[in-house]
């Protein structure tokens, strides 16, 4: 695992009035996923483009596993970062196999293994290998190119990903798909992420922790439900909602409020059913659309326990107190 550092990092653009990253610090734990959210220009991607060296900092330091990045040879450092941006980013001349091929084949790897990472990681993305290894990107819907995308990045096995608002050019099905894709794939892999994103309902929703930023500065680094309830200022609590109680729900899971059943019997027969690691926010919708008086809460197929409407409620209340 890799644990990523900025110490006192900035950088100024020339001609540029003002540094484009102004004095930024925090460390990223190994295995964290961090949305780096703010409005356009407030540095966010400049941030992230200094991780693999696409932009230097005027001044400060980035570490990787406390290795000082600029120790590294460019081309070394980049090949043990996945990276993965708007547009996919894939080679239109080459195929999906190919695509997927281009790090390892850098990394001097043999053949038969190549192959067998192609084809492990199209299963992982669920792209089935034997549809979609000899296709052309220009034959892949706009999700399978991110898909592919993701599973180049991934190809060389990186413990460090680098993802530069990658579904802002998808549709939102699809999007809301592929964030699904990240949140299975990073519980299976626990790789270390920087992710890039304007939108909040995204960062909410990814985010094991938040770094917001404006004007080139971080000015807040918390878990999201922190962020939501105690906003640093003005500028974080209007860009994140933090007023919006709903929003708020939708990072409490179903376990924190459901009451707990002594045995399955004692629930009631034939309401809807919800899954304990579910959000309060999606419990509240499957309330409100089917009008049940309570929910069954399962854990993987089994009862476990109820809630109300009075229980998503008296969440609600703590949250706001």
């Amino acid at each position: 695992m890799s644990a990523i550092r900025f110490d006192q990092v900035s950088l100024q653009f020339a001609g540029m009035s003002r540094p484009s990253v102004d004095r930024c610090s925090c460390e990223v734990a190994s295995g964290r996923l961090v949305v780096i959210l703010g409005p356009s220009g407030c540095g966010k991607t400049t941030l992230l483009k200094m991780v693999n060296r696409l932009y230097e900092p005027t001044s400060g330091r980035i570490y990787i596993d406390n290795q000082e990045i600029r120790q590294l040879k460019v081309t070394a450092l980049r090949q043990q970062i996945g990276y993965v941006i708007q547009q996919s980013g894939l080679f239109p001349h080459m195929t999906v196999a190919q695509n997927i091929a281009v790090v390892p084949k850098l990394l001097g790897w043999e053949r038969p293994r190549i192959q067998a990472r192609i084809d492990e990681l199209l299963a992982l993305v669920d792209l089935p290998p034997s549809e979609y290894r000899h296709r052309y990107p220009a034959q892949l819907s706009g999700g399978q190119q991110q898909r592919v995308g993701l599973a180049r990045a991934l190809a060389g096995d990186p413990q460090v990903m680098l993802m530069d608002e990658p579904f802002g050019a998808i549709d939102a099905i699809t999007r809301s798909s592929l964030q699904d894709e990240i949140l299975r794939l990073q519980r299976q892999l626990k790789k270390t992420i920087l992710f890039v994103s304007h939108d909040v309902e995204e960062a909410l929703r990814l985010a094991d922790y938040l770094l917001i930023m404006q004007q080139g500065q971080i000015v807040q680094y918390d878990k999201p439900f922190n962020v939501l309830t105690r906003p640093t200022n003005d500028f974080v609590n209007n860009l994140v909602g933090a007023d919006d109680m709903v929003r708020q729900l939708g990072l409490l899971r179903v376990e924190t409020a459901m009451m707990q059943a002594n045995s399955p019997s004692s629930l009631a027969q034939g309401e809807p059913t919800i899954d304990r690691y579910d959000s309060l926010r999606h419990a509240l919708s499957l309330i409100l659309k089917t009008r049940a008086s309570s929910l069954t809460v399962l854990d993987n197929g089994t009862p476990v326990g109820e809630l109300t409407l009075d229980h998503i409620r008296n969440s609600a209340s703590l949250t706001a107190s």
